[in-house]
């Protein structure tokens, strides 16, 4: 049995759909199950939706009714409206959601966040389950929520590993193994009956819990790229595909910010040798990477990494004193308590410095906090460069004209934080 896992690029249009159609053709004698994300960029239009709801602004309508054509004009360039169920279904999900968008929003952002932006899976894969059926592959479509049990950290949805095993070896195992099951990335339920989602990005994520509990012969992530590449090839001309990663070497990769897995996918797939391809959907028999094998000579290579909107926060004492262990105590009880995750850390005897990935909600609450004790000074609209396998010419070749703020270097990596 084995894992596939689509992305929104790769259910982007009606098109794309029927390439989703065609690659699974060529494995009709597999078992399969199918993980599929919102398609194309609707999660960045639900998280519109859900500011303009949060916010009681003028846009709501006008968002909710943009992803709803969205989505209709998917639907209707693939399956003729008389013939097909997913048409009620779909307009039943878009009646529930307006349901939910018409009661009054409390103080809890991040919950209102994953009950609304969780549509976007729904959506999809719906949508592309009953094209499935109607060309022939057929499928039985199941919803994620069922089977992965999280707890109450909405939008971070930690998993709960024993109940989720337990759920999918009972009831999803057998019917996996009868036929083909769509079901959704991104999203599981609490003990509450609430949906909590598991992190942008999450669904690579959610193939690897699955793989993981129905002992999977493997996962393929389907992306539009050939493979993983050393580098974004939108900013190296040079980039190159590598063929083989060891599971740390990917799980370094993934943490530091390279977008083509999820940074928590690889753990599970370790934990049981479960192989990672990465392969791209265009071009289906092409080699694309391997994750999972022991391949030195391109564990060497060198990686480049850049993340985007960064924060940098510089902490010191009031009273110029020293930062202690019991300050970076308090310190990072405030990151966790706020949900925010440290990219860089730097410490000296009088200050700590932080880079995190910036949100303008999460990050003013923690400066807030902050200050009550200590003194802050912050930069936004930053950049964070990890080099892997580095060597010094590269900080004049990629940093050049521009301000470092923190260096960080340990004995395979280079960390700078640009402005």
């Amino acid at each position: 049995m084995k894992v596939f896992k689509f992305g929104g690029a790769s259910v982007k249009d009606a098109e794309a759909v029927k390439n989703v159609a065609k690659v699974l053709s060529s494995f009709s004698d597999e078992k399969l199950l199918v993980v599929i994300s919102a398609m194309g960029k609707t999660t960045n239009m639900l998280e519109k939706l859900v500011d303009s709801y949060f916010k009681s602004t003028d846009s709501k309508q006008s968002n909710f009714e943009d992803l709803k054509e969205f989505h209709y004009k998917i639907i209707n360039q693939l399956l003729p409206q008389t013939q097909s169920n997913a048409f009620d279904d779909i307009e039943n999900l878009f009646i529930e959601l307006e349901c939910l968008l018409e009661a009054e929003p409390d103080n809890t952002y991040d919950y209102h966040y994953d009950q609304i932006v969780s549509y976007g899976e729904i959506f999809s894969t719906k949508i592309v389950s009953a094209f499935l059926n109607e060309a022939g592959i057929k499928n039985r479509w199941m919803d994620a929520q069922n089977f992965i049990s999280t707890d109450n950290t909405y939008r971070e949805g930690k998993v709960n590993w024993s109940l989720t095993n337990e759920k999918i070896a009972k009831t999803l195992s057998p019917i996996v193994q009868k036929k083909m099951v769509i079901t959704q990335g991104f999203i599981g339920r609490n003990s509450a009956n609430s949906t909590v989602t598991l992190g942008r990005e999450g669904s690579d994520y959610s193939a690897s819990i699955f793989a993981y509990c129905l002992d999977a012969q493997s996962v393929t992530i389907w992306k539009d790229v050939a493979g993983v590449m050393n580098a974004d090839p939108k900013r190296f001309t040079e980039a190159v595909k590598i063929t083989g990663l060891s599971y740390n070497r990917a799980i370094e990769m993934a943490f530091y910010g390279a977008t083509v897995i999820h940074p928590k996918t690889i753990q599970p797939l370790l934990n049981k040798e479960i192989p990672l391809f990465v392969k791209s959907f265009l071009n289906p028999n092409d080699e694309g990477t391997t994750v999972g094998v022991s391949k030195e000579e391109e564990d060497k290579v060198s990686t480049y990494i850049f993340k985007q909107n960064q924060m940098l926060i510089s902490i010191a004492s009031k009273d110029f004193s020293f930062i202690v262990e019991e300050n970076l105590s308090s310190i990072f009880l405030l990151f966790a308590k706020n949900g925010i995750k440290i990219n860089v850390m730097q410490n000296s005897a009088i200050s700590f410095t932080i880079c995190v990935d910036y949100n303008e909600i999460k990050c003013n609450l923690l400066i807030q906090e902050l200050e009550e004790n200590y003194k802050v000074k912050s930069n936004i609209n930053l950049e964070l460069l990890t080099i892997s396998n580095y060597e010094n010419a590269d900080i004049k070749k990629y940093a050049e004209n521009r301000k470092i703020l923190l260096e960080q270097r340990n004995r395979r990596s280079l960390q700078l934080v640009l402005a």
